[in-house]
C-alpha cells in the first residue's frame, strides 16, 4: 500500500486547506486511512479519520468544529478541509491507513504512513 499526500503550504490565520490522500494497493474497501499531525516540538496526534467501508467519519476531539474529512471512494483519495486555521495548527500533517474497519486500531496501530505535508499558518 501506498500513500500520496498533498495539500499543505503557508496559510494565514483564518485561512482554509485542503489536503488529500490517496491510497493505491488496496484490493477492497476494508480500510481506514485518515490524519494526525505533529507540529515542532509536540507529540504527534491524531486529527481525522475515515471508514471506507462504512463511509464514516470519526473526528480527535477539538477537531471537527473546523476539520472536516470526507472520502471519493472510488478515487481511493479522502481530503481533510481545513478551516479557519490558527497558528497552533501548523504542523506536519501525515495521512496513515490500516486494513480493516476498525478507528480504534487505526489510531493506535496504523500500517502506513505517507511522507507528510507541511501546513505553516503565519500572518
Amino acid at each position: 500500500v501506498h500513500l500520496v499526500e498533498s495539500g499543505g503550504g503557508l496559510v494565514q490565520p483564518g485561512g482554509s486547506l485542503r489536503l488529500s490522500c490517496t491510497a493505491a494497493g488496496y484490493e477492497d474497501d476494508y480500510y481506514v486511512i485518515g490524519w494526525f499531525r505533529q507540529a515542532p516540538g509536540k507529540e504527534r496526534e491524531k486529527v481525522a479519520g475515515y471508514n471506507i467501508h462504512d463511509r464514516q467519519p470519526w473526528y480527535a476531539e477539538g477537531m471537527k468544529n473546523r476539520f472536516t474529512i470526507t472520502a471519493d471512494i472510488p478515487k481511493n483519495t479522502v481530503y481533510l478541509q481545513l478551516n479557519n486555521l490558527k497558528p497552533e495548527d501548523t504542523a506536519l500533517y501525515l495521512c496513515a491507513a490500516k486494513e480493516g474497519r476498525s478507528i480504534i486500531w487505526w489510531r493506535n496501530h496504523p500500517d502506513y504512513w505517507a511522507d507528510g505535508t507541511l501546513v505553516t499558518v503565519a500572518s
